[in-house]
């Protein structure tokens, strides 16, 4: 008989795997056998101390050793260091937690991003305005390359008036190449949520990024706080959400070389002052060269009410506005205060503005700036009035999507559809309607980020990833299954072989 060389060659392929499978199920039992006899008799023994000194996080308790034993740990352990706060446990500080050597690092185990992350709550005392601000300072001398990562900072001012201090976080100083990621930073006692400082003009290339931040102080007069605050030079602050902030979204102190970008800042309870702020003069003299704001997204107060057919605009419960969605040169903010200083050398571009301001854009007292591709999208409104802070000599413009005090803006690259004021002084000095329908219906966004969403490939050339992988799996159970069948033939074959044998 004839026999098909194909069909043997796949015969004795198939018996090959199967006794190789077999093989291989042996060895894999043996080695459970072994695991299981080893660890059976201590499968639910605690481990050993000697073995696990401390437990993967630094816990809270005991309270009154709290603040103390975390700064020692930072203090002690040296470079590299990281400080394992534990999920879901709020550690309540009586003083600020401070970095003590580069690298380190203070994070939550298995680096959570929502509300299981471990929180730093400000607890220590207040009296006459004054006393414990800060929850993390990371501005040592030797601080460069330290990460907060993933915790949460409840500066607990709970509608307090201001306390004289630092920020809720306070990092940068003379150091370079820091890290803020993933870290909720709310109701800050003093003037900021998050401050990067510029040290001895040395501060050098911090990164803020993915952070959710806010609420920020109160918009009562005089009792506002920053979102954001930069002065640290070839910074990048980018894909931050920031959430009823009061004083400014992100304060831009001059920090030449940063890159501002991808960031959310909105109102919904109470009114901003400047969504993102190029004003202050202080302290690199008006310095924003290189400095980029671009791709923002900016989103003044939304009505409250449900729209009805044929309503555009409606009421905002809280009577929420931002004064100014991007604000540049000191003039805009602080009137005279600076002479006829500017601010000078930076760069805004593409950023987007919704919902209701007092103005869009305003510029003043600046110089060389580029403003390009700045638009407005969705539902707008520029609402407002003169308030009691409003200076009697100035002329307040009519709010309006962009203004431009052209007498004080030189030698800068403007956009095309900015109004021309006479006078571009104090402009937060407006106050929003009280009550109306003046609000234009929109929504705002989650109140943290999220990671974008994979484009899927709609191309239908050649057969898709899951046939191919469905293709491969129906292949390998197909074999598999042949080699099991071939294996139990094999073995009824030895078996009535060697029962004959014993039969005759």
């Amino acid at each position: 008989m004839m026999v098909n060389p194909a069909l043997f060659f796949a015969t004795a392929l198939l018996v090959s795997v199967s006794n190789g499978a077999l093989e291989k199920r042996r060895r894999t039992l043996q080695h459970r056998r072994a695991v299981a006899g080893l660890y059976e008799d201590t499968l639910f023994t605690a481990p050993s101390t000697g073995l696990h000194p401390r437990a993967d996080c630094e816990p809270a308790d005991p309270l009154n050793t709290l603040t103390d034993r975390l700064n020692t740990l930072l203090n002690s352990s040296g470079a590299g260091y990281v400080l394992p706060l534990c999920p879901n446990v709020q550690y309540f500080i009586q003083a600020p937690i401070l970095f003590a050597a580069q690298d380190q690092e203070i994070s939550t185990v298995g680096y959570p991003t929502g509300n299981e992350r471990a929180t730093l709550v400000v607890s220590g005392p207040v009296s006459n305005g004054q006393g414990h601000t800060t929850a993390v300072d990371g501005t040592c001398q030797n601080c460069s390359g330290v990460k907060l990562r993933n915790i949460q900072i409840n500066g607990t001012r709970a509608g307090a008036s201001p306390t004289n201090g630092g920020a809720n976080i306070e990092m940068g100083g003379s150091n370079s190449n820091q890290l803020i990621e993933h870290v909720h930073s709310f109701d800050p006692r003093s003037w900021s949520c998050l401050h990067i400082a510029e040290g001895a003009f040395s501060c050098n290339n911090v990164t803020v990024q993915n952070n959710d931040i806010g609420p920020c102080g109160s918009d009562a007069f005089q009792e506002w706080a920053d979102g954001i605050s930069v002065s640290c030079m070839n910074s990048l602050v980018r894909n931050n959400m920031v959430n009823n902030p009061t004083d400014g979204g992100i304060v831009l102190f001059g920090a030449p070389g940063t890159v501002v970008e991808n960031n959310t800042i909105w109102v919904e309870t109470m009114t901003l002052l400047g969504g993102i702020n190029m004003v202050d003069y202080d302290p690199w003299n008006g310095n924003y060269t290189n400095t980029i704001v671009r791709n923002n997204n900016i989103r003044g107060g939304f009505a409250t009410e449900t729209a009805e057919a044929g309503e555009s605009k409606g009421v905002n419960d809280n009577d929420a506005i931002i004064k100014i969605g991007i604000a540049i040169g000191p003039r805009t903010w602080f009137g005279d205060r600076y002479f006829n200083n500017v601010s000078q050398s930076g760069t805004v571009l593409n950023n987007q503005l919704t919902g209701a301001f007092g103005y869009g854009m305003a510029i003043s007292s600046a110089s060389d700036f580029t403003v390009q591709g700045n638009v407005l999208v969705g539902n707008t409104s520029f609402i407002g009035s003169n308030g009691p802070n409003c200076s009697s000599t100035d002329i307040t413009p009519t709010p309006a999507p962009f203004v431009q005090d052209q007498s004080t803006v030189k030698s800068s690259n403007i956009q095309s559809g900015f109004q021309i004021i006479p006078d571009g002084n104090s402009l937060t000095c407006i106050i929003p309607p009280d009550g109306g329908d003046y609000w234009p219906f929109g929504g705002n966004p989650s109140s943290s980020g999220s990671s974008p969403t994979e484009t899927p490939n709609t191309s239908h050339s050649g057969l898709s990833g899951g046939a191919k992988a469905g293709i491969a799996i129906g292949v390998i159970l197909g074999v598999a299954a042949i080699a099991t069948l071939t294996y139990f033939v094999r073995n009824w074959a030895v078996k009535r072989s060697r029962a004959s044998v014993g039969r005759y």
